[in-house]
């Protein structure tokens, strides 16, 4: 039987039944200005070969990082991922695994989920791990629910050293639980003090390391400054390769740890898929979101594995669920794992003191182009500059010379005129000399 859709009766019986007088009225969360008011423009029906060419001709159009100089970091970085780890997820086992939803018939799955949230743990230096989130935006986002629903507290502190979208994603989820958000201003100065925002009523803190513009910080003292006022630090990290070089936000003494992990094992990808990290002390386990996978032994001994927690209303009742996060990004997790596996502690440690080489090379050289100022005073493998001219319009005039140089900083916390100068570059294990170069000539180019 083929799938007929509703009539105009079935949906005025279902709009009657819940109490809406139109369709319209179901999206009255979204505003004016996000609706489009008039049919896409879009060609009509088109057969199969002709719609492939008119992509082809539109990808031809972009200009790949894979394809030219690059230098853009805010939050998604380039890496070389070797070939085993794409070998590897695209066996069938894991390629086609879903949610383990009967554990006792997924302990491969389950067992890989284990090993992720181990490595989890340790690079983070935190206790417990759950087994990913959907990216670090929405896992930063959970981590302030958490804490507040941890301390029973609701007002949340958002460093302006924190990601503008993960700033953004937090405080969407905030509206509608209640919570009190205190957003500070873009710190591109490097001179916040986010404990004087602390008091009585603060869930958490939320900083990010690196920042958003790419200092290096210790919170040791707002971490106790946290601990002193019944709050949780809550460190955000975008660049998890840092890890492998920087004091870990465990021993700093966050409370909970949220994370992009996109860095290792997944490409760019035109912007996802991405896996969340999310750790945190142990005391606070039974307030995680997402789930948790445990080892254990089965009645003859052996090794075995199990969902030691399910936080979600699909697995448990809705009224103790701690997240609405309806999966994890397994097959994205398993990268990440496969490609922290091949490089082991020492690899990944090797990595990041690669990733720092290259970017303070980057600051030394295009760093002394008149009319460029590096702003950072500490940096991993990106940074802040400051340009003569708006940063956007040399971003453009670089990219016309096919070098990505860059991510200006106005395109993702427009309206303030001083940041319009300022542009974050990074660079990886992946940028050579030659790159640098490029960059610098550009830039005196464009500059001049």
């Amino acid at each position: 039987m083929r799938y007929l859709p509703l009539t105009d009766d079935d949906r005025r019986q279902m709009l009657a039944a819940i109490g809406v007088g139109s369709v319209d009225e179901l999206f009255c969360d979204v505003p004016m200005s996000a609706l489009l008011n008039a049919p896409v423009d879009l060609p009509g029906h088109q057969s199969e070969m002709e719609v492939e060419q008119a992509f082809i001709a539109l990808a031809v159009k972009n200009l790949s990082p894979g394809c030219a100089p690059t230098f853009l970091g805010a939050g998604a970085y380039r890496h070389h991922i070797p070939a085993t780890v794409d070998h590897l997820i695209q066996r069938g086992e894991f390629l086609t695994a879903y949610t383990p939803y009967q554990p006792e018939v997924s302990q491969g799955t389950l067992q890989t989920l284990f090993e992720f949230q181990t490595q989890v743990a340790m690079i983070t230096g935190m206790e417990v791990a759950n087994a990913s989130m959907y990216d670090g935006a929405t896992a930063c986002a959970e981590a302030m629910i958490m804490a507040a629903r941890t301390g029973r507290r609701n007002r949340a502190v958002l460093s302006g050293g924190l990601h503008p979208h993960y700033r953004d994603v937090a405080v969407t989820d905030a509206r509608f639980l209640g919570l009190e958000i205190e957003a500070l201003a873009p710190d591109w100065q490097g001179t916040e003090d986010s404990s004087g925002h602390i008091d009585e009523t603060t869930a958490c803190v939320v900083v990010q390391n690196p920042d958003f513009f790419g200092r290096v910080r210790d919170y040791t003292s707002l971490a106790a400054a946290c601990h002193e006022a019944g709050a949780l630090l809550v460190v955000v990290v975008t660049e998890p390769v840092s890890l492998g070089l920087i004091e870990s936000p465990g021993a700093m003494g966050a409370g909970i740890v949220a994370g992009e992990g996109q860095s290792l094992g997944n490409a760019l990808s035109f912007g996802g898929p991405t896996v969340g990290l999310f750790a945190a002390r142990q005391k606070y386990v039974r307030q995680m979101p997402g789930r948790l996978a445990g080892e254990t032994v089965d009645v003859d001994g052996r090794r075995g594995y199990v969902l030691t927690l399910s936080t979600r209303e699909q697995h448990i009742r809705r009224e103790k669920a701690t997240s609405n996060i309806c999966t994890n990004s397994g097959l994205c997790a398993l990268a990440f794992s496969i490609h922290l596996t091949l490089l082991g502690e020492e690899g990944f440690r090797r990595l990041a003191e690669l990733n720092h080489d290259r970017a303070a090379a980057l600051a030394d050289r295009p760093g002394a182009v008149p009319g460029v100022e590096v702003l950072n005073e500490s940096f991993f493998n990106e940074f802040t500059v400051r340009l003569d001219r708006p940063a956007g319009e040399v971003a453009e005039a670089l990219a016309e010379r096919r070098i990505l140089g860059g991510v200006p900083v106005s395109r993702l916390l427009p309206g303030d005129d001083a940041l319009g100068p300022l542009l974050l570059v990074a660079a990886t294990e992946l940028n050579t000399d030659e790159d640098i170069e490029a960059l610098a000539d550009g830039l005196t180019e464009v500059l001049a």
